[in-house]
């Protein structure tokens, strides 16, 4: 068998052998020290090995945060198969196109998704088996199978042929698909067990560490990490960032992990009285970027660096962090270790110098190899490099900052238009909670900014005034191009089950509410 230290699952091993006793992950009541951990992933790769006896098939894994989920997500992989990593909150047709992409032989699934699943299963024919992972409830389904079941009668074995090696896919991530269907995005042992050991660098990650989960599902880079460095992970299913405070405050935790989203409102809402991070030394944001003003509030108000990194699906996925210690609010930081990056022209591909912006290139051994159906190493030129599809600029120091998504920008007489670059000075409005920017066609200037905004409880004092207000506050304070032309209130911005802001569907939405109500030249008019 390929060596253990070099394969995603050696992960656990290598945290039993160093940390047995130590708790690795811990929900509510229940809780898995390193050494469990290990012996469930060992059983449930047995039972695996018996469901599924083809080498490198897949294995879809889906669970709301549980421990059950670092179970299956490693156990697929200890039986010689393919983890592909499901996001829980799913509806039936995102559901059926990734499952249907990677092709799942089994899927390892909460309850809630299997009630989504079942509907399902005539158009998955590569579909063998269901079992169930995650939380136990009541109304749980008659008759399935658990995980555990199987693997409390499952006697073993031993992975066919002589098993994986470093460079063999261990696990298929899909991308958000905020700019169209999902891709399955093929991730080596390599390329997942470098990253985990960038990340724990990074994030000053080590046995001592007690972080934080706060995301809506578990993402395998914060499990990966926390393994690597032999941390504790605490997992917080409450949504209300309140409760991520009293969780770390119990836990005696180091880093706290959440959504931009929530720690906007953990910033700006008010608290309970003497509400404090008793021992998080570091609050991490990650899924999108952290507003500026946000991340100085958060600080101010808690006494604790917030910081934020970079990465995609595509590279396992982290490249930049920013240093969890003296961070630069706005920045993603800079690279991690043996990591490249560069910025190049969106039109020429030339090479720009430091403070220009441009197209975001990456090159590091966190690289995927592939999307499902292309071949090896077709994303990436001669030379390695990936283009990543985002607009960014470095500073004098190496740090990165991401202006936006290059399929979010649009122009407006030929200017290169950000969207973030409206929103930051939006955000800066009083009445401003959020806001999200998006283009809009216009036969005068090709398309225009709208906004959606989100007011504060003062601002919503004001809401009859308060669209005209936004839009002469912005237009003060940028260049024509970037004007906003129209402006949606809103209670809130809709977002995807895994907080992304998704600006076409956003976009989208609002030109056909407008065609609805008014004429195309009323829609945009300024």
């Amino acid at each position: 068998m390929a060596d253990a230290a070099a394969r995603l699952d050696g992960l656990v091993a290598e945290a039993a052998r160093a940390h047995p006793d130590r708790t690795a992950i811990t929900a509510g009541e229940r809780s898995l020290d390193f050494a469990t951990l290990e012996e469930q992933v060992e059983a449930a790769a047995g039972a695996l090995r018996g469901l599924l006896p083809e080498p490198g098939a897949a294995v879809a894994v889906s669970s709301v945060l549980d421990p059950d989920f670092a179970v299956a997500y490693y156990a697929a992989v200890r039986a010689g198969l393919v983890t592909a990593v499901v996001n829980p909150l799913l509806r039936e047709e995102g559901l059926l196109h990734v499952l249907a992409l990677c092709e799942a032989r089994v899927a390892l699934v909460d309850a809630g998704l299997y009630e989504r699943l079942l509907p399902l299963r005539g158009k998955l024919p590569h579909l063998r088996h269901i079992v169930l992972i995650g939380p136990v409830t009541a109304d749980a389904p008659v008759g399935v199978p658990t995980l555990a079941e199987l693997a409390g009668g499952a006697h073993g074995g031993t992975v066919p042929g002589p098993g994986p090696g470093a460079d063999d896919v261990a696990c298929v991530q899909f991308t958000s698909g905020t700019t169209g269907l999902p891709k399955g995005v093929r991730l080596t042992h390599r390329n997942l067990t470098a990253n985990a050991a960038q990340v724990a660098e990074a994030h000053l990650l080590d046995s001592r560490s007690v972080t934080v989960n706060h995301l809506p599902t578990y993402h395998p880079m914060h499990l990966n990490s926390a393994l690597r460095a032999g941390a504790t992970q605490v997992l917080c299913t409450a949504p209300d960032p309140v409760d991520a405070v009293h969780a770390a405050n119990r836990a005696g935790a180091t880093h706290l992990y959440s959504l931009p989203v929530r720690l906007a409102r953990l910033a700006t809402a008010p608290l309970p009285d003497g509400l404090a991070l008793t021992s998080v030394r570091y609050v991490a944001s990650g899924g999108s970027a952290l507003a500026p003003q946000a991340a100085r509030a958060l600080t101010e108000r808690f006494g604790v660096p917030v910081f934020q990194g970079y990465g995609l699906a595509e590279t396992s996925p982290l490249t930049h962090s920013d240093d969890p210690e003296q961070p630069a609010h706005g920045s993603v930081g800079r690279t991690v270790r043996d990591t490249e990056c560069r910025i190049v022209d969106t039109g020429t591909g030339e090479v720009l110098p430091q403070g220009a912006s441009g197209e975001v290139q990456l090159r590091g051994p966190q690289v995927m190899k592939g999307y499902i159906g292309r071949a090896d190493g077709s994303e990436v030129d001669a030379d390695g490099w990936l283009t990543t599809g985002d607009v960014g600029r470095l500073d004098e120091s190496g740090r990165l900052f991401v202006v936006d998504r290059l399929r979010d920008t649009f122009k407006c007489d030929n200017f290169l238009v950000a969207p973030s670059e409206i929103e930051q000075v939006a955000a800066r409005h009083p009445w401003v909670r959020e806001t999200v920017v998006v283009g809009l066609p216009d036969e005068r200037h090709g398309a225009v900014a709208a906004a959606f905004v989100v007011l504060t409880e003062e601002g919503r004092r004001h809401a009859g005034e308060a669209a005209r207000a936004l839009v002469s506050y912005v237009a003060e304070r940028v260049p024509y191009y970037q004007h906003v032309h129209h402006v949606e209130l809103v209670d809130a911005v809709e977002r995807s089950g895994n907080g992304k802001i998704q600006r076409r569907l956003l976009r989208d939405a609002l030109l056909a509410r407008l065609a609805a109500a008014r004429t195309p030249e009323e829609a945009v008019a300024s």
